[in-house]
């Protein structure tokens, strides 16, 4: 699969050599992605949703009546350099204004120890919940939100005796297994298997072999990027289709063509945006970002529109609240009117999108229905 290249922005070393320059030049957004590793698939998408939210801005007046411009920095656990001590400088030499980030929950964490309110810290993607830290905003749909309606639905349409749970080893599937265990019980579902495993394990056939041999009927499929594209493959070749359904609620159209439609039958994804989404939001979203990107842009998707909405997310915090933003959060936030790909006009305060519930169909999503 060949990936389209996003337009990019500044790289990282030129940001150093122009940290000297006055404060009014620009609103330095420090956008924080996986460029490599296990989620570096999605890296083109969100870099070139970003760009668009970027161009509306600074056509608008930007953000706090300056140009905005988007920093690049590899947010991977692979990275050469750990992201904290790349943010730390950052902010310590006022090189950045604010964060948007589409990274995992272990960087997060790692991360919010270390911004401490210095800038406002959007994090975009979905999330396990619960976090509390003041000045960090996460706008991503929760597994009370996301995950219990599909897990409902699947559980009641094809009524599976036993579920596997399936995950990279770090806190957002760990959490997201944990809630949907007592889901299940609630549904009088079994549990057949629970595992964890590292990182760029590209050896999934064993994992497999173990799936296979559980009993299990249903899969919730918590694999990061590359892993859960190796591990679908794998599944496919199997032919586990025939015996069970999987569920996602991070697979989106990237790992699609990545995972090649002979090993996607019988797998859903439950998501508040997908690229065939059929509202005028979306179309409005999709007609601005090709205007800028080409027929040939990288694959709309849930992860990239969530980069379009952070930074827009940012612009309405800063221009709504900007002397109060670090004393609000997650856990109490601030009303903010913001553009979306995924509702039409400006969403505030707890309001929060629909979420629908896909069914892969060779390599697009067909959405089944909003849950």
């Amino acid at each position: 699969m060949t990936l389209m290249q996003p337009k990019m922005p500044i790289e990282l070393a030129d940001l150093h050599s122009r940290s000297h320059l006055g404060r009014n030049e620009a609103f330095r957004v420090a956008l924080l992605i996986p460029l490599c590793g296990s989620a570096g698939i999605w890296a083109p998408s969100c870099i070139s949703s970003a760009q668009v939210a970027a161009k509306e801005l600074n056509a608008s007046g930007g953000i706090a009546g300056r140009k905005v411009q988007l920093i690049m920095i590899d947010a991977a656990l692979e990275a050469e350099e750990p992201i904290e001590q790349v943010i730390n400088r950052l902010i310590d030499t006022a090189a950045i204004d604010a964060i948007v980030g589409m990274h995992i929950s272990a960087v997060r964490q790692q991360l919010s120890k270390v911004v401490r309110q210095r800038v406002p810290y959007i994090y975009t993607p979905l999330y396990e919940g619960g976090e509390t830290t003041a000045g960090l905003y996460a706008i991503g749909e929760t597994p009370a939100e996301q995950l219990r309606p599909a897990l409902t639905h699947l559980q009641h349409t094809y009524r599976p005796k036993s579920w596997a749970l399936i995950g990279n080893d770090y806190v957002w599937p760990r959490s997201s297994h944990s809630f949907a265990k007592s889901c299940l019980q609630d549904m009088g579902a079994g549990l057949a298997m629970e595992r964890y495993v590292p990182f760029g394990l590209r050896r999934m056939n064993a994992l497999v072999e173990e799936l296979a041999s559980s009993g299990a009927e249903a899969v919730l499929l918590s694999l990061v990027g590359q892993d859960a594209v190796d591990f679908n493959r794998a599944f496919g070749r199997a032919d586990l289709h025939r015996r069970m359904i999987r569920l996602s609620c991070a697979l989106e159209e990237n790992g699609l063509l990545a995972c090649g439609s002979a090993n996607l039958q019988r797998l859903f994804s439950a998501s508040t945006y997908f690229g065939v989404l059929p509202t005028e939001a979306n179309a409005a979203f999709k007609e601005r970002y090709y205007a800028l990107h080409g027929p040939q842009a990288p694959v709309l998707n849930a992860l990239g529109q969530s980069t379009y909405e952070g930074v827009h997310y940012l612009a309405g915090l800063i221009g709504a609240h900007p002397g109060v933003w670090q004393q609000k959060g997650a856990h109490d936030p601030l009303p903010v009117a913001h553009k979306s790909g995924r509702h039409l006009g400006h969403q505030t305060g707890n309001s929060r999108a629909p979420v629908y519930l896909a069914r892969a169909d060779g390599l697009q999503f067909n959405i089944v229905k909003m849950l």
